[in-house]
Order: structure tokens, then sequence, then C-alpha cells
């Protein structure tokens, strides 16, 4: 029986007769005594006193020069938590007649005793005091605990309000505002409001118009169909919105041909007024009229007193005007009386440049910024249309004397305004300068543009 033969014993023993190669054993001689070598050589090179360097940053550390620290491995795979922005109410409160900030508060479940915190601030308090029906304030509150406050004050400035960890701060900041300028043109068909209306001019901006040019334009009996007008304006934007007309900076008004200019110019006093290319003053020293409505009686020194019936010069003129019309001073002027004077009742006296003295009657009562021995300016609102005295219905009563001596206010010959003064005059000019080419070169695209309409 033959028996397989075991593999064991081929790993054990070589194949007889099959003698050991000598070239190969020299090879692996040479390859054992060669590693240990080298790993000294190895060895000698490395400095011991500088820390290991972990494998996967040595690629960088050989790039490097040996004087550079290793820079550290940042983690760019880790997620960042933000935490959301904490949600509060808001309210707004609008200050009516008979409101006050404590029953707005209670109303609206709000702090009260924040309010009183509030209130201890200088620039708070001082703003709470002065609050008047029209007024906003904008009330951030988480249930009821005052967040932040915010109130404008005018177009400028607002009174802004927040709480911090150690309790509530106040101040008062600016609210931005950017101007921009316009130019118009408009030509006269029939009213100047119509035209200026249809050249997208607003209400405001044509009454400003029709009050530069007054002294030299009547806007209702001189106007004349083809009369034209350039005008130069501001607009006021906040916060990318248009928030209102400003102040006309440069108009003209071609009048049945004659040409009327305004500058504005701003003094240091921050006095606005209007005054030709050569420093003088587009205005009058006196209004024609201190009310903008008819004349009910004319000045007449034979007049029939119409309660006396007795012949009694009219040494005045009337105008018929609802009762509570604002009376304007029809100049710069003093405050020499105020109070009652038989016949004229609620009268006030002004005394102005020249020795004149104009007098309006029968008010229903004083304007708070004539007192007596104040100074008031031309155009200022110093009492309003009544009835006291002896009178038959409400009207004003107007006196212009000249050393003391009646005139009519109709057709006496009003004396020019003061031109500029002479301390702004160089600095006026050379304000003028640029303002005046600005305007040139809007009538040179105006009158191309019709020629061009014309001419196609």
């Amino acid at each position: 029986m033959h028996r397989p033969v075991s593999p064991l014993l081929h790993d054990y023993k070589p194949a007889a007769g099959k003698k050991p190669n000598k070239a190969r054993a020299l090879q692996w001689f040479a390859i054992g005594l060669g590693i240990p070598l080298l790993g000294l050589a190895l060895i000698s090179t490395i400095d011991l006193t500088k820390p290991a360097v972990p494998q996967s940053t040595a690629s960088s550390v050989v790039a490097s020069s040996n004087t550079e620290p290793v820079q550290p491995r940042v983690y760019t795979d880790v997620p960042i938590v933000l935490l959301p922005e904490p949600v509060y109410d808001t309210l707004t409160l609008t200050i009516r007649r008979g409101d006050t900030l404590d029953q707005l508060f209670r109303t609206h479940q709000l702090d009260i005793g924040h309010l009183a915190q509030i209130a201890r601030l200088d620039e708070a308090g001082k703003q709470f005091r002065k609050i008047k029906p029209g007024d906003v304030f904008e009330i951030t509150h988480d249930d009821g605990q005052l967040v932040k406050m915010y109130s404008a004050l005018n177009l400028t400035s607002a009174l802004q309000v927040e709480r911090e960890e150690s309790g509530f701060t106040a101040v008062i900041v600016d609210r931005p505002i950017e101007i921009r300028k316009r130019m118009a043109h408009g030509v006269i068909d029939s009213s100047l409001f119509e035209s200026a209306a249809a050249a997208g001019l607003s209400d405001k901006l044509i009454m400003n118009i029709a009050g530069i040019f007054a002294w030299d334009v009547d806007f209702v009996l001189d106007i004349r169909s083809g009369d034209n007008y350039y005008v130069q304006w501001e607009e006021i934007w906040q916060d990318g919105e248009f928030v209102t007309d400003g102040e006309v900076v440069i108009a003209e008004f071609n009048n049945d041909g004659r040409s009327y200019q305004a500058i504005r110019f701003i003094d240091s006093d921050g006095r606005t007024d209007y005054f030709t290319p050569k420093g003088d003053s587009v205005r009058k020293a006196f209004l024609r009229s201190p009310v903008d409505f008819r004349v009910s009686s004319s000045f007449n020194p034979n007049r029939l007193h119409p309660v006396l019936k007795t012949r009694r010069p009219h040494r005045g003129v009337d105008y018929a005007a609802p009762r509570g019309t604002a009376i304007k001073a029809a100049g710069d002027g003093k405050v020499i009386f105020r109070g009652v004077k038989s016949g004229y009742g609620n009268a006030v006296i002004l005394q102005h440049g020249g020795n004149i003295t104009t007098l309006y009657a029968h008010m229903s009562k004083f304007a708070s910024g004539a007192r007596s021995g104040s100074r008031v300016r031309q155009g200022q609102t110093i009492g309003y249309v009544g009835a006291t005295g002896l009178v038959t219905g409400v009207h004003l009563h107007y006196e212009y004397r000249l050393n003391g001596v009646h005139r009519n206010p109709r057709t006496v010959k009003l004396p020019q305004a003061d031109p500029i003064a002479e301390k702004y005059r160089q600095q006026f000019l050379s304000a003028a300068g640029p303002i005046l080419e600005e305007l040139e070169k809007f009538k040179n695209t105006q009158l191309a543009s019709i020629a061009y309409l014309d001419n196609p």
C-alpha cells in the first residue's frame, strides 16, 4: 500500500544533492551589515534638542526655514452656530390733545417704572416737558419691558433712549438730511399758479416765488400771457425719501418785457434774504398790505363815518378779512404801543426807520411775539383780525404815517430796503457768480429744446 508523501517533510529538507549559493549568501551579509550603519548615520544628523515633528506636518517643515515655528493645524470643517437675534415687540405712540406719556404707558401695559427712570435723565426729561400733540414715540419692548424709545424732535435731530446693563441712557442723535437742487422753467398762459403746477412745482414753492417778487410784480393784475420764469430750489431728502421743498436758491421772472432776478443769501446769523446780482434788496422796506384780502374802505379825508354819521376823515385803509386772519408787520420795526386805544380797540403801533410809524387796529387778539418794546421783522405776525373798538364789522384798519402825517398806504412811495451789508458784499458776489452760471446753462438748455421742437 502506497501512502502519499507528506508535504511537511519537503518543508524541512532541501532537495537532495542541491548545494548552497555562496554569492547570494554574501549579498545578504552585505545588506545585513549596511542597514545598521545607515541607521547610525541618520541618527547623527538629528538635533535631539528640537521637539518631534508630527508625521502630518513633516513635509511643510522641510519646505520652511529651520527658524520658523510649526504652525498649528487649523480645522475648517467645524460648524459655527449663530444665535438668533432677539425679537421684540414694537409700538408707535402718537400724542393727542390731553394725552400724557404716563397715561399711554398704562394703556398699552408698558412698564411705568421704566418711564420714571427715563424721565430722570437730563435729555429725556427736558423733551418730556415739551411734549405737544402730534409728537410720535416709537417704542421697542419685551412684554412691556422697555428696550428702546425713539422720537423725532425736528427734521435733523431725535431723542434716542436705550436700555443697558447699568440702566437707561438718553441722547440727542442727528437725523442726516440730503439737499438736492432742482431747476424748472415755465411759461404763463393764464396765471403763475396754473403754469407752475403744470411744471411740477408744489404750492409751497409757488407761494415762495410769488413772495420773492411781490414788491415788483402783482401776480393778479400785472401778469401777461407769455411771461416766463426760471427757478432753482432745494429739495430735502432723508433716508432716500423726499421730505419737502426747501428754499429758492435763485429765481428769474420775465414780466411784460421787464426782467427780475433774485439770489438767496444767508448771513452769519442764519437770516435769509434775497438780492439782485448787484447786491440790492429785491424787497421794499414796507409791504403795501398787511393782510392778503380785499380793500373794503380806502383812504379818504372826507369820508362819512359809518357809526357816528359825521364827516370824519378816514386816514387809513380797511381790509375785509375773516376773524382770526393773521396781521403782518408792514416793515421791520419796534413795538411802541400795544393795548386798547379808544375807538381803535386793540391796536399795535410800530416805529420804523425814517421817522415812519404804522398802526394796526380792531384786532381780536395780539400775537405773543409782538410785545411792547420788542423788535419785529417785516411779515411777522403781530396780531389777528377782529372787531374791537368803534366798528360795524370784522376788519383790519391800517395807517401809515410819515413825520406824524397820515399818508395813503396804497399810493405812498415806499422806501427801498437796505442793500446787502458791506461786510457781506464780497462774500455774496463770490457766491452769486457760480449760481448765475448754473442758471444761464439751464436757460440755454431750455432755449435749445424749444428751438428743436419748433424746427425738428
